[in-house]
């Protein structure tokens, strides 16, 4: 995994835990008050994710940041 962007790695994360949690990019970005088109940006690895941002994600999907990067795309 480590030759893919950790953008992507993050934006690949966010997106397993969003369907693990049956939630649409729309249902998730109006929950933590961002957009849509700025959390499919995050996802895709067009965007940084700031933490605050990343840290709002968390609490949407009910994961703590470590639960997050505890995955193996992160090891």
């Amino acid at each position: 995994m480590d030759d893919i962007d950790i953008r992507m790695r993050v934006g690949l994360r966010i997106k397993q835990l969003r369907a693990a949690a049956n939630l649409t990019q729309d249902q998730l970005a109006y929950s933590i008050d961002i957009s849509r088109s700025y959390l499919a940006e995050i996802e895709i690895g067009k965007r940084n994710v700031s933490m605050v941002n990343l840290e709002r994600i968390c609490d949407g999907l009910d994961v703590t940041l470590e639960e997050f990067f505890s995955d193996e795309l992160f090891s």
